[in-house]
């Protein structure tokens, strides 16, 4: 039980200090002043999920393939680039955090503009409350807007810091508390 804790600590604090000002923190602030929130943060929230399961599976797997020796090695390596990143980002990237907020907030705006295009097309043919109402539960999960905020943070997700250390994490504690701490 305290492994199952310990890594859940681990992956929960590792988890809210990587991902706070982290890129996909913008889309999804961004997505959410544009289309309804609830869309948003369940598209969001499962992509990371998913993207979490996916690389505890990787760290859990890792041991399995190569020595527990190498393994541990290996992880230290990785928290120590990791900590390294984090530090070169803070004292590098002064402007690029504006310049990042900027690019998100383009591409969301070219976005923006088509699905505006579309909206005022079909607004003339069925209205917006008729067509809520005549929506089934399954098109109203699989919508654009949800789809389009799990692809924008699960892409934006891969290979990044955040994902690296849980691989890590999970090599070296119990994946099960990894998995509750990132979902977290």
């Amino acid at each position: 039980m305290s492994s199952v804790m310990q890594g859940f600590s681990k992956s929960l604090a590792m988890t809210v200090l990587s991902e706070i000002g982290d890129k996909t923190f913008f889309a999804a602030a961004i997505l959410a002043m544009r289309h309804p929130r609830r869309l948003v943060l369940l598209g969001c929230l499962s992509a990371l999920i998913v993207m979490t399961i996916l690389s505890v599976v990787v760290g859990w797997a890792a041991p399995n393939l190569i020595s527990r020796k190498w393994t541990h090695h290996i992880t230290t390596l990785l928290f120590f680039g990791f900590g390294l990143w984090s530090l070169w980002d803070a004292f590098h990237e002064g402007g690029e955090e504006s310049e990042e907020w900027k690019e998100v907030e383009e591409k969301l705006d070219a976005d923006w503009k088509k699905t505006k295009v579309v909206t005022k097309k079909s607004e003339k043919q069925v209205d917006d409350d008729t067509k809520k109402h005549s929506r089934h539960f399954l098109s109203q999960f699989f919508s654009p807007i949800l789809l389009k905020a799990f692809s924008i943070t699960f892409f934006g997700e891969w290979g990044d810091k955040s994902q690296l250390a849980t691989i890590g994490l999970a090599a070296d504690e119990n994946p099960f508390g990894v998995v509750l701490g990132g979902v977290m």
